[in-house]
This record gives structure tokens, sequence and C-alpha cells, in this order.
């Protein structure tokens, strides 16, 4: 019998699907019913309904869905189709996935757009992550006004959703609701062609209690049957039992090629024309999957172009039952080729599921040794968990999956677990054959260094990446690519822990190598890590060069959906610390904001000590020394969660010591001091805090002495800020001693090294500012940026207290008081521009509203005046 000619029309259930959408007024609908009740249907019907007022997101959640990041990211490709928009490149997996984040971004793009949007998410039981259904509520509870949703799904979930119901805006459609009616039967016999009795309709409603699945299963097997009276009456017996008549019943009918497709594509969760003419070894697949989708046989299309196909789930397992049961010495054999179909087409999750129900777990462990950090890096390190829990306890302890075990224990900070597993990864590869041995150990060596830059053991990290200094040729694409993959995020570490250690240039070079070989191998995610941590390299150097980099980074991330990421933090940090150095603290702040939140799914502490130094200097900056005491001491307390002390440490120590003496602790001051170690001691950080608790004391001469090898060059620093905070404290010595040529000297000193960056926090963070009054205007080579720092001084450097509060600068608009921060500066209308994220013809119409404002007729007027007005100051 043809296929076709078991097509079922389904019945238009006119009724329920009014009741659906009535129920689309409330901001959430709830669809919960067991498999096979007709929700997707009643879900289809409604969406076929025209309705021009309303837009649809559709997603169907992937079976067996573990890791949240790919469900969110279907969502939001699916709420950009429904709107017709891109935002730029299609988000991009992650390792570090930041779940709140997403739903922040979802929420916001559904607001941008105010026509009426209904989410419809099917299948919504496959989330298996507990993380996934937590953002999901949060979604859900959170969406605009113009936004519902529809949840499908197999059984109830714990959403939290009572406030919702409490509110009266969340509808349900349950098991009931979805049952079909004796006369809905009647109708669904009628329109099938079947022709039963009254009484055998209303037994077959009986029988199944109208449970949409079986009465579809049962009509498929009544279409041309001899006596379907019979039939119904033997149509009976527990779900298991009627499952598996029905089974028998419709293969028995089937021809024996489609009953052959049937169960041995059945061990796939999708499949398309070639995998099923793979199996089973003829042509015609695409005729019979395409023809077994029009009889509403159990087969659904999964893509507009009706290549791709999936099995009802609950036909699908009877089919595997089936399978077992006729063809059991076949499945194997049919896993091994499902295996290397996926393999040689890239879906290496799929290729390995397959090789484990093989049975054949060596070649299972090594494929996912190869690709499990691959994997990790395309964000799916869940994915890679739950392959590697399938393995049999008599395998757990094979030697190819240690590597794999280092990887998430890494991922997941168990660093000794981590340790302990790449000893035994390390030593099975000493017993492998040499072609294979080279990528083993390329591993073993990226996850070292990885570990050790985890534990900021910096002594060890040039040992591991040695290895990784070549590029790595092979007998086989593969083994290149896996090789490349992890060199690069070899060479990514190794810059990370140079740049920590100040060993800036090789730290540049192999970052710079990392981001080429990323952008070669088609890696963005270690691209944005690399130039993130490129910027960080450039801090202590040029501050332009360090924040033209960390904008790069960022705008790559941001292309791909991460500027909320881990990955980001330090590009985002870097900015926030380059902008309060140079007195911008407001624009500091927001960086910070944005680290902050990139920084949600992250512990690791030496992105969380840089993190609290950064908040640490904008409070010294703002004049608020009790709360920049407590982010520095903060970050020294991570300090001890670290194997071996950061280069930043002595910048960490030496501004807690300095806030100290400043707030009155000198003593407290003294006796850190004291603790230090005689190699962290002659730092030239410390010599500053050193002088700065003499100042206190009234030891002006010791303070010169503490800062003579900071300013002779003798004395390690972190960057040339640390010289320019000694010639201040110099200067503030020779002012105390009564030397006021010295300390103009200083002063002067201090304002050249300042000159190209325009510093302003040095200045404030050591309160000098009566010794930059008291320096003669027309003896400084450096005027304009000391009226700027004076102008900086007068409205941060006194306690928020006691300061006095700026003019009124209503006058001007918010936009307005933008672009006139902008105006002491050398960036032309464009670059301004650019650094607003605006036009040029708003920078232009907000420079001629200022001009009028003022009262004044040129750029270099309007700066004059408004640092007499104090407005600059004000904006900050």
């Amino acid at each position: 019998m043809s296929i076709v000619g078991l097509y079922q029309p389904l019945i238009a259930r006119d009724e329920l699907v009014a009741c659906l959408d009535r129920m689309t007024a409330r901001k959430v609908t709830m669809i919960s019913a067991p498999v096979g009740s007709g929700k997707t249907s009643l879900l289809r019907a409604w969406a076929e309904r025209p309705d021009r007022d309303r837009r649809l997101a559709v997603v169907q959640v992937r079976r067996d869905q573990h890791d949240a990041q790919p469900f969110w990211l279907d969502l939001l490709a699916a709420v950009r189709q429904a709107f017709g928009t891109t935002h730029g490149e299609p988000p991009t997996a992650t390792p570090d996935f930041n779940g709140r984040a997403m739903v922040d971004r979802v929420l916001a793009e559904l607001a941008e757009h105010h026509g009426r949007v209904i989410l419809v998410i099917d299948d919504a039981d496959e989330l298996a992550s507990t993380e996934a259904l937590a953002q999901l509520a949060r979604l859900l509870a959170s969406l605009p006004p113009q936004a519902h949703a529809i949840v499908s799904t197999r059984r109830d979930l714990w959403l939290g959703l009572h406030q919702l119901r409490l509110a009266g805006e969340l509808a349900e459609i349950r098991a009931a609701d979805l049952r079909f009616t004796e006369r809905e039967t009647r109708e669904l016999l009628e329109a099938s062609g079947v022709t039963l009795s009254g009484a055998g309709a209303a037994l077959l409603h009986q029988r199944t209690e109208g449970w949409a699945a079986g009465l579809r299963m049962a009509v498929l097997s009544l279409v041309g049957h001899p006596d379907p009276e019979r039939f119904v009456a033997e149509f009976s017996g527990t779900d298991r039992t009627v499952a598996d008549y029905l089974l028998a019943e419709m293969l028995e009918r089937q021809p024996a090629e489609v009953q052959d497709l049937l169960l041995r594509t059945s061990l796939l969760d999708q499949v398309n024309s070639e995998l099923a003419g793979l199996l089973t070894g003829r042509p015609g697949s695409e005729r019979i999957l395409l023809e077994l989708e029009d009889a509403n046989a159990f087969v659904v299309s999964l893509d507009p172009g009706r290549t791709w196909f999936r099995f009802h789930r609950l036909f699908g397992d009877l089919l595997r039952l089936e399978l077992r049961r006729t063809l059991p010495e076949q499945v194997p054999a049919l896993h091994r080729r499902a295996a290397a179909w996926f393999a040689r087409h890239g879906h290496i999750v799929d290729a390995i599921r397959h090789t484990q129900a093989a049975g054949d777990w060596p070649d299972a462990a090594r494929m996912l040794a190869d690709h499990a950090f691959s994997l990790t890096l395309d964000g799916q390190a869940r994915t890679v968990e739950v392959l590697v829990r399938a393995f049999p306890l008599g395998t757990a302890a094979d030697p190819e999956l240690a590597l794999v075990r280092a990887g998430s224990d890494l991922v997941q900070g168990h660093l000794d677990e981590a340790a302990a597993h790449l000893a035994v990864a390390a030593a099975h590869a000493e017993t492998t054959p040499p072609d294979r041995r080279r990528c083993l150990e390329m591993a073993i060596a990226s996850l070292r260094l990885w570990l050790a830059q985890r534990r900021a053991h910096l002594a060890g990290v040039v040992e591991q990446a040695g290895f990784l200094a070549s590029p790595v040729t092979g007998r086989c694409g593969e083994e290149i690519a896996i090789a490349n993959d992890l060199r690069a995020v070899a060479l990514m570490n190794l810059g990370t822990v140079e740049a920590w250690s100040l060993a800036l240039t090789d730290a540049e070079r192999h970052l710079r190598e990392g981001a080429t070989l990323a952008r070669e191998i088609a890696r963005p995610y270690l691209e944005v890590a690399c130039l993130a941590q490129l910027g960080f390299a450039s801090a202590t150097g040029s501050l332009a060069t360090a924040q033209e980099r960390c904008r790069e980074a960022i705008a790559l991330a941001e292309r791909h959906g991460w500027g909320a990421e881990p990955v980001i933090a330090p590009a985002l940090l870097t900015l926030a610390e380059t902008t309060i150095w140079v007195g911008e603290f407001g624009e500091g702040e927001r960086w910070l904001r944005r680290a902050v939140q990139a920084l949600e799914a992250d512990d690791a502490p030496g992105i969380r000590l840089r993190l609290h130094l950064v908040t640490g200097m904008l409070h010294a900056g703002r004049g608020r020394p009790r709360e920049a005491l407590e982010q520095f001491r903060a970050a020294g307390r991570l300090q001890s969660q670290l194997a071996s002390s950061l280069a930043l440490s002595s910048q960490v120590t030496g501004w807690t010591l300095a806030t100290q003496a400043r707030l009155g602790l000198t003593g407290e001051a003294r006796a850190g001091l004291t603790a230090l170690a005689d190699d962290k001691s002659g730092a030239g950080e410390i010599r500053n805090a050193r002088a700065v608790i003499c100042l206190a004391d009234g030891d002006p001469a010791g303070a010169l002495g503490a800062v003579r090898d900071v300013l002779d060059g003798t004395a390690p620093v972190i960057g040339y800020v640390t010289v320019v905070e000694a010639q201040l404290l110099a200067g503030l010595a020779y002012r105390a001693l009564g030397d006021r040529c010295a300390a103009d000297q200083s002063t002067e000193r201090a304002l050249a090294l300042a000159e190209a960056d325009r510093l302003m926090l040095p200045f404030a963070m050591t309160g000098s500012q009566e010794l930059l009054e008291a320096l003669p205007r027309h003896q400084t080579a450096h005027a304009a940026l000391l009226t700027g720092i004076l102008d900086f001084l007068s409205g941060s450097s006194a306690p928020a207290g006691d300061r006095r509060p700026p003019p009124p600068v209503h006058e001007l608009s918010p936009g307005e008081l933008r672009v006139l921060r902008y105006l002491p500066t050398n960036l032309s209308r464009p670059q301004i521009a650019t650094e607003l994220s605006v036009s040029v013809n708003t920078v232009s119409t907000h420079i001629r509203s200022i001009y009028a404002k003022l009262g004044i007729e040129d750029r270099s007027a309007a700066v004059h005046r408004a640092r007499a007005l104090r407005l600059l100051s004000a904006v900050r």
C-alpha cells in the first residue's frame, strides 16, 4: 500500500484553537499534557490562523537539552526572525555563558519593538538544566507589555509563576482540555474514511480516553482494515500493550522497504535522506520520508526545506524496541555507520554518542579526548560531562578520559582534581604511538598551562608553553585542527600570565600570535580573549593604545554576542582603569558596571583582584578613602588564594598601606610595612607607600629617602604612573622642608610624565592640589595640563562632605554636557561622534548650542568659560 494512501488529515479543532487564542491576551499560557496529547498540533493550527497584528517567535527545545546556551541562542534567533532584525552577526556559543545577561538581551530586543509578539516555546520539558529553567522563569515574569508567551511541556515545570497566577496573567491548558471528545473522535474517523458504528466510535473513544496519539495510531491501522469493528473491540490493554499492538499493526501494513527504513533509522534522533540511505543501503529514502510526513505517520520535518526529519518520540522509542527484537545483531553496525557519517560531517557529539551505543568504548573515549577541548570552546561543557557519565564503570578509568576530566575540572575550578587527572593522562601519553602522542602531549601541556594560570603559578608557565611554541604538522587535517585549537589556547594563557607578570614584550607577541591563529582557524572566542588580554598588557604603557585595543576586543565580542561574558572582562576592566587614570570617573564607573556583570559567572581570584583594585582607584579619586581601603583590602585577601604573587600585588599592598596612612592609621600601616618580606619591600609602589607613611608621621626627609630609588630608576615599578606618584610625593616632602625650588622641580617633572596621557588620578590620590597651585604658571612648560588638573581637583579631591557644590548646569542638556567634556581634548568632531556613538551632525548641533548658551564663539573660549564655571568638573 502506498504511504500516500495512509494520509490522515487532522480535523479542525476550532473551539480549542479559539480558546488558546483568547488565552494569549494574558501574559503567559502554559500547555501541560503527556506526550501525544496534541500540544504541537494545537500550536500549529493556532499559528496558521491569519492575524496581522501579531508576530510569532517559535522555538522547539532540542532533545535532552543539558546546556542552557543553545536554547537561549535559538530563542534570540527566533525573536530576531520574527521582527526581521539582525543586530549584527548571529550570537555565537561561548564556554563561559552568562544566562542572566542573555535573558536581559532577549527582553531588551523584545522591548525595542512596539507590535504584539508571542513567544512559542514547544517541548520545554526537554530543558534538563535547572539554570535554564530559572532563566526561563525570569524571562516569563519580566516580559514587556506587548509580549506574551506560550509554553508547551509534557510535564509541569517549576517556574515559580504563582504571582502571575494571582494577578490573573497565567492561563493553562491541561491534558483534560486536549482530550478528543466523542464528537471529535467521530469527525476524525469520518475525515479518514473509516466507517464505524456509533457504538464502535464510542468504544474507541472510551478505550483511548481521547488521547490524540492513540486515536491517530488507531485510525492509521483502521484505514483499509477488513474488519474495523473487530479491530476496535480488540483494541485494549495497558499503554505498553496498546503501543506494542499498534506498532505491529502499523508496521505490518507498511511496504517492506518502509518498515526497513523505519526500523533502521529509529536509532537516530534526526534523519535525512543521505543517512537513511546509508543505514538501509538503498536509494529512495527522501521520497519515503516525505510521504511519511504527508501521511502524518509520526514523522515530522525539522526545517523549511524538509530535508531533516524526526520520529514522534513515543513512536521512535517503540521502533527502537522492535529493532532490538528483530535485528539485534545489526544494531552495533548501524550505530558505527551513523557514527562515521556524523564524524565526517562534523557532528562530533552525535558521532561520540553512536560510538558509545555501538559499545566501542575505547574509540568513543579517544574521540571525546580529541574533541572535548573544542566542544568546551563551543559552549558545550555540560554536554561533555554527560558524555563522560555515559561510559560504564568498567571504562571510567580509561586514560583517554583523564584528559577530558581534567578539562572539566578546570572549568569548574577543581584544580587539585585537574592536576591528578593530568598526571594520569601524561602517563598514558607515553604509551601511545608517536603520531598520536604529539597531540596528546600538546593537550596536556595546554591544560597544565591553563592550570598554572588559574593558580598563578607563573614560574612554571614557560616550561609548559615551550612545547607549544611551533605550529604543528601531522598526518591528518583533523589532528592539525585539534592541535591548532590547543596551541591558540596555549598562546592565550601564556600571554595572559606574562601580562600579569609584566613581561609585556613577550605577552604582546604571544597574544598577537594567539589572536592571529584564532582568526585563521575560525575561533572568534579565542581571538576575543587574546585581544582583551592584549589591552591589559598595554595599560602600563600608553593609555590611548590600551583603550584602542580594548575597544577592538569589545567590538568583536559584541558582534558575536559576548559583550557581557567573562571573556571580555579584562578589556572592560582595562577601559575602566584607563578612564579613571585620566579623571573620567563617570565613564570609568560605566565600564566597571559592565565588568561586574560580565564576571557574574567567574570567581577566578586573579580577575576579581583587578576588579577590587580598579574599584578602589575610583573611590580614591572621588575622595572616598575608607571605601577605597575596603576595596584594596579585598584585593589583598584574594592574593592569598594565588600560588605566587602577581606583579600587581605591589600596587595592591602599596595603595593599601598609603590609604591607611592617609586615614591616620599610621601604626597599622607601619606594621604592614614591617611584615613585608625583603624581596617585596623594594618595589617602587611599596617605597611610595613608605613615603606616604613618613609624610603622615611628619618625617619629610624619610619620605625623600623612601622614593629616592624610584626617582633614579633603580627600584622596579609597575609602570610610569608609579614614578609620577614618587615625583609628587617628593614635591610634598620638599615643600614640608621649605625647599620651594626643589618642590617646583619635582612637580614639573610629574607634569612632564603625565602630559602624554593627561593623567589626573595621581594628583588626586597624593593630595597635590596646593603643590600645583604654588607652581608659577610662567615657569611651567605644561600650563594647559596644570590648569586642567587644577580644574579637575577642585571638583574631585575634597572629601565628599566638604565639597562646594558646582554652579547650576541645568542650562546645558545631558547630551551637551557629554560633548562639552571632549572640547578640551584634541579630538575632532568626527572623533567625538565616534566616542559618543552619535552622528557628526548631532555633535555639531550640541556644540552650536553650547556656544550660544555660554555666550562665546569658538572652542577655545568655550573651554575657558566652562572651566571658569566649573562645568567640566560637574559632568564627571
